[in-house]
């Protein structure tokens, strides 16, 4: 997997999601996505009734993971934006996981 990330290079998105998205269980879907995904980062509701975060991984993944922000979610929610901001290059993972901050 380390030599496929030197290739295609990583990605780090800063991520918020509008709609119907807190106490639908949002948050633990969307780790469990990144993870499936080999994804690092974090998720957190935010005061004003959206969820945001970031995602850092392989480029290819990190798309996959904005895919299923954009569209899928968990099974309760329901999505009416998700935006995504300050994408850039990195050479190296700054999380060592995919985390859920409260």
């Amino acid at each position: 997997a380390a030599a496929m990330a030197q290739v295609e290079g990583l990605l780090s998105v800063d991520y918020e999601v509008s709609g119907k998205v807190q106490g639908v269980f949002f948050r633990k879907y969307t780790q469990g996505e990144a993870k499936r995904l080999g994804l690092v980062g974090w998720v957190q509701n935010t005061s004003h009734g959206t969820v945001r975060g970031q995602i850092q991984g392989p480029t290819a993944r990190v798309r996959e993971l904005q895919e299923w922000l954009r569209k899928t979610g968990s099974p309760q929610s329901r999505i009416s934006r998700a935006e995504f901001s300050n994408e850039k290059e990195i050479t190296a993972l700054e999380h060592e996981e995919f985390q859920i901050l409260k």
